[in-house]
Order: C-alpha cells, then structure tokens, then sequence
C-alpha cells in the first residue's frame, strides 16, 4: 500500500510498498490545484492553461496541517490543499476506464451469460446492476423487453445517445429482397464488428428480438480482447503487425460511400488493447511489399482462427422480447444461417456511443456515494 510522506521541507514523496520513494513533481501537483483560484468550482475545469505555468516549479513548502491533509506553497506564490487519499486516488490510477468495473476477459466456455429483466423505470441500484456485467463482459441480454417498435431506441436512450446513421436512428434485421448489407439476409454470418468502416466506429450496439420464429438464427459473440490477447502471447510479432498495419474499410450503396482505415487491433500508448475492428467481407490492406504483406496475412489468419474457433464462441437464442447490449469496439458478432420458409425472424437495432455506460456507472457511483456520505 502506498503512503505519502514530507521528505523535505520542500519536497512531498510517494513511498510505495516494499519500500522504494519517489518525488511528487511539482508541476504534476500544480495541476491538480482544486481551489477556486485555479478551477472553476461549478464545472471543475481549469481557469488557467498548465503550459502556461514554469517549467521550473517548484515547492517551497511542504506541512501536514491535520492528518491526511497537506498544505504546499509553489515557487510561484500560489498556496493549496491536498488530501492525501486524493493524490494516492489519483496517482494509482492506471491508463484507460479506470474507475470502471475492471473487463474480464472470456472464452467459450462462458456460462454466466448475465440475462437480466428488463424494467422501464429502473432505480440507480437496478442500472448500476445492469452495467457491472457490461462493462465486465462487454454485453448483457435483457429479457422482457415489451415486443414493440422502437423500443430499443428507449432501452438505448437509458444509457446513451442514439446515433442517427445512413441505417436510420433504428435499423430493422431480416432478410429482405436487394438487401444492402449481408445482414439483412438470412445468411449465415461471421464473427465480425461493425461499421469499422464509420469514424467513429458505434461503441455500443442494441439487437432487440421482436420475432424468431425459426430454429436457426442463433446469435453468436466472441471476446475480441480474449483473442486478441492469445495472439499476443502465442506470436507477439503477429500481434505487433495487426496492432500497425492500417486497413482500409469501405462501405457502399445506392445513397453512401464510407471509408475508413485503422489497424485491425488498436492499443494505447502503453499497449492496452482499445478496440477490434475485424470485418472479413470489408477489409483491403494497402498494397505494400510481399514481404510485409506476407506478415500481415499469415497474422490476420491466425487470428481468424481464433475469432471463429468454438472455443472462443458462445452461441445462444435470442427470443422474443429479448434485447442484446454489446460493446461493438471488443466484441464479435454473429448468426447462424436460419431457414425463412419457417417463419419470421425480425431484430431492431439501434447503436450508441461507447461512452454512454461508463458515464451513466460514474454518475449512479457518485450520486449513491454523496448519498452514503450524508447518512
């Protein structure tokens, strides 16, 4: 456990366990400044731009005015507090959603496929249910969703904006005649994201079951960060080109042209994974020299293979007045082939920004603490 201490008159340190110390930078504090003089206390935004501020900052004072709360003084006159349960808060803090629930990677031997019923008005506790599981997983399926139109675009709107796209704010799945996309088709259907073709790509995608009236159809998801992650493991070099290798992605019909290039795995600054953007029917790799091109297609290849391996895949039915909710930036979707002679099977979609959840977890998570704290 961590622990902050004075080292010196000017100097505050972070003393990690098992012993090694390091100084706070002063800079790094300056920032962080939290009185009315540097941020606007309503909005919690900076009055100042830190570049603005000396590089050669410094303290001139350091002095624990109560316990866990530190008063320091800057080169530059100004004057602050600091807790120290903050700055430790802040300084453990790793790259990515950080103060989300931590995502746990999964295979296909997932049974704790998170079914949840559904509830129009739904407390902070049922939402705060609803989106551990989400943000852990990448998808829930709700049950009881009332079979009418539309009502996915409210389910979306519970956690998001709902993104308008060339498919509408709401899209019908079912196979219909000149379709414009193999999805409205009862064709069988890789594991695939979708619209990696879009900037930016949707972040979250709803499938609302309103009939299944047939015995195939099933839907199937695979964890692309699971996979992603064996690949890494298993050919770190082949993990290394699919993380550079810009594809171009390109949808088209009668009325849009949509273009866009990405790596089929997008990583961080510091290697995190980010998103899977993997499309088979969609993909053409710049031309490059055979020999790059050679790399880059025996690695797409091997990860093919596990995108579409059973033991990656989970496969399940999705029923009348059942709703998916998955994150479309980590996971794979798709379907069985379904035979339409035996009867209807119509999904509506819809997509919402990938940040929509997460927001909606933080703000439930500090309204039940401010709740807690007044009790």
């Amino acid at each position: 456990m961590s622990t902050l201490q004075i080292t010196s008159a000017t100097e505050l340190s972070i003393e990690i366990a098992g012993g090694s110390r390091f100084p706070i930078h002063p800079l790094w504090l300056r920032e962080r400044c939290v009185d009315a003089k540097s941020i606007d206390l309503r909005t919690g935004q900076r009055l100042e731009d830190p570049s603005d501020l000396d590089l050669q900052l410094g303290l001139t004072s350091v002095s624990e005015v109560e316990p866990g709360r530190y008063r320091i003084r800057f080169t530059d006159g100004h004057e602050a507090d600091f807790l120290a349960r903050e700055i430790l808060a802040e300084a453990s803090l790793p790259v990515g959603d950080h103060d989300c629930p931590p995502i746990r990677l999964w295979d296909g031997s997932l049974s704790e496929i998170p079914r949840l019923a559904w509830s129009s008005s739904p407390t902070d506790a049922q939402k705060m249910a609803w989106l551990k599981p989400f943000l852990e997983l990448g998808f829930v399926i709700f049950t009881g969703v009332p079979t009418e139109s539309k009502q996915v675009l409210k389910v979306g709107s519970t956690f998001g904006y709902v993104r308008d796209t060339n498919f509408g704010a709401h899209f019908d799945v079912r196979s219909v005649p000149d379709a414009n996309d193999l999805a409205y088709t009862s064709l069988f259907l890789d594991p695939h994201t979708d619209n990696p073709y879009r900037s930016p790509v949707p972040g979250v995608q709803l499938l609302h079951c309103l009939a299944n009236e047939t015995s195939g159809g099933l839907s199937t998801l695979v964890d692309g960060f699971a996979a992603a992650q064996m690949l890494r493991s298993s050919d770190p070099e082949g993990f290394h080109v699919l993380s550079q290798t810009p594809v171009r992605f390109r949808f088209r019909d009668v009325d849009t042209e949509l273009v866009r290039s990405s790596s089929l795995i997008e990583v961080d600054g510091v290697g995190g994974l980010q998103a899977i953007n993997f499309s088979p029917r969609l993909d053409y790799v710049p031309l490059a020299p055979p020999a790059e091109l050679t790399a880059y297609f025996e690695a797409r290849k091997k990860l093919d293979a596990l995108l579409r391996s059973p033991k990656y895949e989970i496969r399940f039915l999705l029923n009348a007045g059942d709703l998916m909710m998955m994150d479309n930036r980590r996971l794979l979707h798709g379907r069985t082939s379904f035979d339409t002679r035996e009867g209807l099977r119509h999904l509506q979609g819809c997509y919402i920004d990938v940040d929509g959840p997460r927001s909606v977890y933080r703000v439930i998570r500090r309204k039940l603490a401010a709740a807690g704290s007044r009790s």
